[in-house]
């Protein structure tokens, strides 16, 4: 991705969208040293859910820069605040923050549009271009106001199961998907580079350390990747998840082989950097929840402390449904 000399990059900027009653919201961009502080901040007035889901937006479309750079803090405003169901102004402050760090050499005015797939670089929406002749453009990934091609070719993203059991009618495989960019510098921080959103914040940390952790067996894992990790259940307890997630980790960076059917995992660990696997909690109604949801072509892995616990036929049980399963006690060796 092009960049801008830091002798040119502006302290402020700003970007224009309008709301679905016909008023001009202004989001304005400011960049200051980081001292500590979060990467990014944003305000809208009297509307906190609004500025969450500005600083959610701003950090995913960041996946797929290919530089990491976390010594400055981005603080983006709101003049006035659009309705909460109201996304079109995604776009203008995505772009507000990557004018006012020097990653946009066109310089957008005015934009329209909104994404679900942010992470992917990938949006739906109109820009307008201050120029001679004033330009106003349609794109469909960021990649395209710098003449680069659609940057979500470069993500890998894959998706593991695990079973979330609360003893409720409720019980099912939950998934997570981990979906990484190569960085073409290395990252300073493992953790930086990392998003998990829609978790709350001890959950978040505890993805972040995970991984970093788990990568950090690898010997040159570390800071090589910026990865988002999403869920499709933000809202559970405990870290029996954690296998599954270092697995989708591993298979997304090439680690690992890729399965014929799903990875079903549960699984923590206290030392994941030395790659061990540690048991979990609930051992018997996570099985029953596994063996009535398992499909033909899925791999299933349980922590080594399961094997000898294991319910008569539950092994012969799998191979029958066409699935297949191993006790481990190490990652990379299933």
């Amino acid at each position: 991705m092009s960049t801008i000399s830091t002798s040119v990059v502006p302290t402020n900027a700003e970007c224009r969208t309008k709301l679905a009653d016909g008023r001009t919201l202004t989001i304005t961009a400011s960049r200051r040293p980081r001292a500590n502080r979060a990467d990014v901040k944003c305000i809208a007035p009297n509307a906190p859910a609004i500025a969450a889901r500005m600083q959610q937006v701003v950090r995913l479309a960041r996946h797929t820069e290919a530089r990491l750079d976390s010594r400055d803090q981005v603080v983006l405003s709101m003049d006035i605040a659009p309705a909460d169901n109201e996304r079109d102004w995604e776009l203008a402050a995505v772009l507000a923050d990557r004018i006012v760090r020097g990653l946009q050499p066109v310089r957008p005015t005015w934009a329209q549009g909104s994404s679900d797939a942010w992470h992917l670089g990938r949006v739906t929406g109109t820009v307008s271009v201050a120029s001679d002749v004033d330009e106003t453009l349609d794109i469909t990934h960021l990649g395209a106001l710098s003449g680069h091609a659609d940057p979500s070719a470069a993500v890998s993203t894959v998706r593991t199961w695990f079973p979330l059991h609360s003893g409720g009618v409720n019980d099912t495989l939950g998934w997570l998907e981990v979906s990484v960019f190569p960085l073409e510098a290395p990252a300073t921080s493992e953790e930086d580079s990392i998003a998990a959103p829609g978790l709350e914040l001890t959950a978040q940390q505890e993805v972040k350390q995970t991984l970093s952790a788990a990568r950090h067996y690898d010997g040159k894992g570390l800071g090589r990747w910026r990865t988002v990790v999403r869920f499709g259940q933000p809202r559970f307890q405990g870290g029996s998840y954690q296998l599954a997630l270092v697995m989708a980790d591993r298979i997304a960076r090439g680690r690992e082989f890729v399965p014929c059917g799903r990875i079903i995992a549960t699984g923590c660990s206290s030392a994941w950097h030395a790659g061990r696997v540690d048991t979990v909690d609930g051992r018997e109604p996570k099985l029953e929840l596994i063996f009535n949801q398992v499909n033909n072509g899925d791999r299933v892995l349980l922590p080594r402390d399961w094997q000898e616990l294991l319910p008569p036929g539950f092994a012969a049980g799998l191979r029958q449904k066409g699935a297949t399963l191993a006790c481990i006690d190490k990652i990379g060796m299933i």
